[in-house]
């Protein structure tokens, strides 16, 4: 394999020169379109990188070049970041460190041509593909709704490193990009307007002919400029300290400081400015030499690739699309049912939402308005994009007016009869190929489809709460279940902006059946004098999003009781659940929904939860009061590690890479750890085998 820089170049690759189209439309103006043979949409590889070198130096020494128009395939497919597959062969920081400059040294030749260079951007400009546009003199953008420009790298946990860091200050400004880059937000076009990333908006059908104008100073742009606020805003040594400080503070309060990008990004960023850009160049490809070689780096990039893998499931086996579904019934008005109701509509589907309680009906339509409402005011939809989600969702209290329904999803009480009941009720009353899918999350979808008539077509689709931000989707493929099913409600998944695994059809599934030993754990360990505030500190501390006590109450003791009494009659003794849940539960006291479970919620929810004050009569014993912070975090993850491994034995998922990503969008493991199989990998199998037979030599029960 030959290289670019010490970017590879594959032996099977395209040939040198059939990346960059390059079209001179007329004298002085040349159009560079970044259309590479082997990807859908550019990339920054070795193959690119290696043109881009190429065409520049032609460039360079044509006396007649008046203007260059940086361009994509077509007005929507501009280009990606940097190739994730190549950085993450590198493990030499110093390697790194000099492939990284290459690059630098590639965008500033393109910076500093005589002509003038216009970015005509559109679709996905994330990365990589924003850095490029900002060495040109002017961006236009097409405005769309797939158009998409930031710099997304710490969320990998990177910086952005290819002038990122320095040139994004440098034109809209101190304050703007350290929140546009410690976010790693990617903007819509009239967003990035008005923040002064792009220079000009214009329609997709017009990119290149605007964009061709300005290059050739036929139509006039004003430059960006900050005026003033260049001198008493992004050259004030007070505020640059300010700004970091807070940023700082910001960073470690939703962070733990378990990232360390945001943190190298955030001395960048505030010296962006007074720094000259070859000096910037050498600390952005020193930070990303450190970090990209880090762990926490390859987890959030193996994350990365990991959901970019599953949308493989979206589309038929031979990678044609299905067509979009345009109907959609949901049987069930409660949380759940009227949260994926709600999402459904938002996205464009024709829903009816169905509930034998009128009221329950009312509510949820009355609530999916409030949230458009939200989006309108906060322009995440246009004022005709918020009328039509509202126009989307109706609402019913017969479950027989579901006709013309392409999908219909129930989200009723979790209980087998009542379920296998309303499928044959809609069954008969629908079209034969209409997709009946379940939201159940612990009965069995092969059970629920018995006497359904074409058995093929349910399927489970169980979403999380809150529906509309867990990111997560199991679609469980029961016994009869049809491939086509399983990727058309995957497809539906993703159309949802949620992240589909694909699951066996077995108890717990596999979210809840790993979550079910690890709050276990945690009930066996309130039992016999465990602090319940400190055990959940000890747990965020590790990385959880909260936790397990404030889980329990999340979740409801109720459910979780439900929960842990079916996993019991699925996987018999090993999975017997603790009694201390019966007693401290009672219908005034089921968790947050009750306002009392392990912690008092006040009603102000502003107000933090505290813990109740009876908890101590319900532990029976005081030798878990002490227990080291160690013992109690092993003791609660390794039981999800162990119930892991279990699943991916008996091939509930397809393999490491689902279950890691079904572990960090399902229960909030530590990203950072890069998912459940990462992590255990990282420590080591025999190393944790050791632990639990440490552990069970001095049990606490």
């Amino acid at each position: 394999m030959n290289t670019w820089a010490g970017f590879p170049l594959p032996k099977d690759g395209p040939a040198p020169g059939s990346c960059i189209r390059v079209e001179r439309p007329e004298d002085g103006l040349v159009f560079l379109h970044l259309d590479p043979p082997h990807r859908s949409l550019a990339v920054f590889d070795g193959p690119l990188l290696r043109d881009l070198d190429a065409v520049l130096q032609d460039l360079e020494h044509d006396h007649n070049l008046k203007a260059v128009v940086l361009a994509g395939a077509d007005p929507l497919r501009f280009a990606g970041g940097a190739d994730l597959d190549a950085i993450a062969t590198f493990d030499d920081p110093v390697v790194l460190e000099e492939v990284v400059l290459a690059v630098h040294k590639l965008f500033r030749r393109l910076e500093k041509l005589p002509a003038r260079t216009v970015a005509a951007v559109g679709g996905p400009v994330p990365g990589g593909a924003c850095e490029i546009s900002l060495c040109c003199d002017f961006i236009v953008a097409a405005d769309h709704p797939k158009t998409r420009i930031g710099l997304p790298e710490t969320q990998l946990g990177i910086i952005p490193g290819w002038g990122g860091c320095h040139r994004l200050p440098r034109r809209i400004g101190l304050p703007a990009a350290m929140q546009a880059i410690l976010s790693g937000k990617l903007y819509p076009a009239k967003k990035a307007k008005r923040l002064q990333m792009v220079d000009r908006v214009t329609a997709p059908e017009y990119l290149w002919e605007v964009a061709a104008n300005i290059a050739m100073k036929r139509e006039r742009v004003r430059p960006v400029s900050r005026g003033w606020k260049h001198w008493l805003v992004d050259r004030n040594p007070l505020l640059m300290h300010l700004v970091s400080k807070k940023a700082r503070e910001t960073v470690m309060k939703k962070t733990r400081g378990k990232y360390p990008a945001p943190l190298e990004a955030i001395s960048l960023v505030a010296n962006g400015v007074q720094t000259p850009l070859e000096e910037g160049a050498k600390k952005e490809a020193r930070a990303i030499a450190k970090l990209a070689s880090g762990s926490v780096c390859k987890s959030l990039v193996r994350l990365f690739q990991a959901s970019e893998a599953a949308k493989k499931w979206g589309k038929n086996a031979d990678g044609t699309s299905f067509p979009p579904l345009q109907s959609a019934g949901v049987v069930g008005g409660g949380v759940m049912g009227g949260g994926i109701a709600s999402s459904f509509a938002m996205k464009g589907i024709a829903t009816r939402l169905a509930d034998l309680s009128q009221d329950a009906v009312d509510a949820a339509v009355q609530n999916h308005r409030k949230d458009v409402a939200k989006k309108v005011k906060r322009r995440q939809f246009q004022k005709h994009q918020g009328m039509a989600a509202v126009d989307a969702l109706d609402g019913t209290t017969s479950i027989h007016q579901f006709s013309h329904a392409e999908l219909v999803l129930e989200a009723v009480a979790e209980r087998l009869e009542i379920k296998q009941s309303v499928f044959k009720e809609i069954a008969a009353n629908v079209s034969e190929s209409t997709i009946l899918a379940t939201n159940t999350s612990s009965l069995s979808v092969t059970k629920i489809a018995e006497g359904i008539p074409h058995p093929e077509r349910v399927v489970g689709m169980h979403f999380f709460n809150p529906v509309k931000r867990m990111p997560l989707v199991e679609v469980i493929q029961g016994e009869q279940t049809s491939e086509e099913s399983v990727r058309r409600v995957a497809a539906l998944a993703l159309r949802l902006g949620k992240t589909p695994v694909i699951v066996k059809d077995v108890a717990g599934f596999l979210v809840n059946r790993i979550l079910g030993p690890y709050l276990d754990e945690a009930v066996r360990l309130f039992l016999d004098g465990a602090d319940v505030q400190k055990v959940d500190r000890f747990l965020v501390d590790f990385g959880m999003p909260m936790g397990p006590f404030r889980l329990l109450d999340e979740v409801g003791l109720d459910i979780a009781k439900h929960a842990g009494e079916s996993l019991h009659r699925a996987y018999g003794e090993r999975m017997e659940p603790a009694s201390g849940l019966e007693a401290l539960s009672s219908e005034s006291r089921l968790g947050r929904k009750t306002g009392k479970g392990f912690y008092d919620y006040p009603k102000d929810r502003k107000e933090k939860p505290t813990p109740c004050t009876d908890l101590a009569s319900f532990q029976t014993r005081t030798v878990a009061k002490n227990l080291p912070k160690e013992d109690v975090v092993d003791r609660l993850v390794l039981s999800m590690v162990n119930e892991g491994l279990l699943c991916l034995q008996e091939n509930v998922v397809a393999g490491p890479q689902e279950l890691d990503l079904a572990t960090v969008f399902g229960t909030g493991f530590a990203p950072f750890e890069g998912g459940l199989y990462s992590y255990a990998q990282r420590r080591g199998l025999q190393n944790i085998q050791g632990r639990l037979l440490e552990l069970g030599k001095k049990p606490l029960f």
